[in-house]
């Protein structure tokens, strides 16, 4: 027998979010970035590297399943990313930067991943035991007019995670497997409702997942949604059994539910992806738990780690956690039980491999779930707690924002100014009325926000979250618009690659020697740069070397055949020093 639901919803509080108004703040989330500056360290330059090489790549469709960039292969064995990347480089007209392109493509990827979670939150939220309690006199919030709210405020908790603005705006590996994550839960989640959909949807996101870095997490995911999928059949055919329905997969009150053929399709796609996995030889989980490495304690890990998931998931953790308290007699209703499932997976790999963070990211669209499902349970006083609190960090933080760049432009406040000239030494700021206007815009609108969430009007199950998605909207425009300059310094290569080349002119070549990917990529595409590896031979002039060599440098070359010709540094981060020597021409 089911367990009464929490949720205790009146229609007047299921209002629609206007679409204009959501499409508008996801565009302020999406654009900022887009435009104004290059590919960053060090995964963003490094992934692009691997696009541009196998754009530029004439071996034939077997480099495209063994991307290289200059001989090395990439750290995660991801080809459906590089691909997207290097065919939107080439589809790209002459005039738009290979860079640009891509990065317009990574946006449509995250667009999608806004629209596979809205519409996984909305199916579960439709299902039975997900719907609010039903009034004795009517009145209770009818059920696609729910599913929408919780849908709309799903999505506003996806854009208010501090810790995808910036991985969401990269054009890294790990944006595609959060598009793929996101259409497998949503496939998984619409099962019941849709048949064409979904099982695109499924295939797509599984074998996305499989061909993306992320075999592992792809298959545990689909795995569980197998599991889940033969109990839910189960459970309801235990169900229909006494209310006699005749229908399989129907109990009473149930609404639609998993059918034969929606197993057979997930088990499928799943037994389809391991085995593309292991015959691509894919599956190349590298274990890296808390204390592994040398120098560091479990206890420091563990620390670092839960900061991580504080800060990272903000504000969706206390939500979720709070969902998971409220519908605890429901645990394994589906609303709660896929979205948990696609929470911890992403949460385990987390803890247990060295991509922390990306890897993280991953759990996003399922917490933001698990967050829309505490709003029909939450009081009024926890609401408005919410509320304030959002309403003075990110407003003190826009505060700040406009201080520190008031600062950079005038030199007033002279301490903030200093602060800036520290963090990002050699940077000259430049005034960009476009930027300025467009940040003013962004802060005039969160004001409107405020205004409207603290005046008087219908209460919206939504309403809790629009300021921490407006603040965090805001916030990254601001660091778009007004701080994308000093950002755009600190962050890319391209200062050091031209210190570089006011060293050593146009070459016919240099030479490197254990130089990182992501110092070969930026060579390449900010300098072009025929980049030539020491050790396969070569009479190129100049050789590039990295710092963490020098003790055993005597050994690789003879330094009577180069002169250190000097130490070139990326201003803000002395740890990507770059040691230049000249061939000493023979007499």
């Amino acid at each position: 027998m089911n367990q009464p639901t929490p949720a205790i919803v009146a229609q007047n509080a299921v209002r629609r979010l206007p679409r204009i108004a959501l499409l508008l703040l996801c565009a302020a989330y999406l654009l900022p970035g887009l435009v104004g500056r290059g590919p960053w360290k060090s995964a963003d330059i490094t992934a692009f590297g691997y696009m541009a090489e196998l754009a530029r790549s004439t071996e034939g469709i077997a480099r495209w399943f063994d991307p290289r960039l200059l001989g090395i292969a990439p750290e995660t064995p991801a080809l459906v990313p590089y691909w997207i990347g290097a065919l939107a480089i080439k589809i790209a007209p002459a005039w738009l930067h290979p860079d640009f392109a891509v990065r317009i493509v990574f946006a449509l990827l995250l667009w999608g991943t806004f629209t596979a979670t809205w519409y996984a939150v909305y199916y579960l939220a439709r299902t039975a035991r997900a719907q609010p309690v039903a009034f004795a006199f009517g009145g209770e919030a009818r059920p696609t007019d729910y599913a929408r709210a919780m849908a709309d405020g799903a999505l506003l908790a996806l854009i208010a995670c501090l810790g995808l603005a910036q991985l969401g705006h990269e054009t890294t590996p790990a944006l595609a497997q959060l598009y793929f994550a996101s259409h497998l839960f949503y496939g998984v989640a619409a099962l019941p409702y849709r048949r064409a959909g979904p099982v695109i949807a499924l295939v797509v996101g599984t074998l996305g997942m499989t061909l993306s870095g992320g075999p592992t997490v792809g298959l545990a995911l689909a795995t569980g949604s197998v599991l889940f999928i033969a109990y839910e059949r189960r459970r309801m055919r235990r169900a229909a059994e006494p209310a006699s329905t005749g229908w399989s997969g129907m109990g009473e009150d149930e609404g639609p539910g998993y059918t034969r053929g929606a197993l057979f399709t997930m088990a499928g796609v799943t037994l389809l992806a391991a085995a593309l996995a292991i015959g691509l030889g894919l599956l190349q989980w590298k274990i890296d738990l808390p204390g592994a490495h040398p120098g560091t304690s479990i206890a420091s890990d563990i620390r670092s780690q839960a900061r991580l998931l504080l800060w990272f998931t903000w504000p969706a953790w206390p939500l979720a956690l709070w969902t998971l308290w409220r519908w605890r007699r429901q645990l394994a209703a589906r609303h709660v039980a896929l979205p948990f499932w696609f929470a911890l997976v992403p949460l385990a790999a987390t803890w247990t491999t060295d991509y922390s963070d990306r890897s993280l990211m991953l759990a996003l669209p399922a917490m933001a779930t698990l967050a829309a499902f505490a709003l029909p349970t939450f009081r009024r006083s926890v609401a408005a707690l919410v509320d304030w609190f959002t309403l003075l960090f990110f407003s003190g933080l826009a505060l700040l924002g406009w201080i520190y760049w008031i600062a950079m432009q005038t030199g007033y406040p002279p301490k903030p100014a200093a602060s800036v000239a520290r963090l990002v030494p050699g940077f000259v700021p430049e005034f960009s009325p476009i930027a300025f206007v467009l940040a003013l815009a962004a802060t005039i609108a969160w004001c409107w926000l405020v205004r409207w969430r603290t005046g008087r009007h219908r209460a919206a199950l939504w309403k809790t979250l629009v300021l921490p998605a407006g603040g965090t909207a805001l916030c990254w425009m601001l660091l778009m618009t007004l701080w994308l300059p000093p950002i755009d310094y600190a962050r890319s290569y391209a200062p050091q690659v031209r210190a570089v080349t006011e060293r050593v002119g146009h070459p016919k070549c240099v030479a490197e020697l254990a130089l990182s990917r992501a110092h070969i990529a930026a060579l390449q595409y900010h300098g072009r740069f025929d980049l030539q590896p020491l050790l396969l031979g070569t009479d190129c002039p100049w050789l590039l070397v990295a710092p963490e060599t020098i003790e055993r440098l005597h050994t690789i070359i003879s330094l009577d055949q180069w002169r250190f010709a000097g130490t070139l540094r990326r201003p803000s981060s002395p740890s990507d020093d770059l040691l230049l020597y000249e061939k000493i021409a023979p007499r």
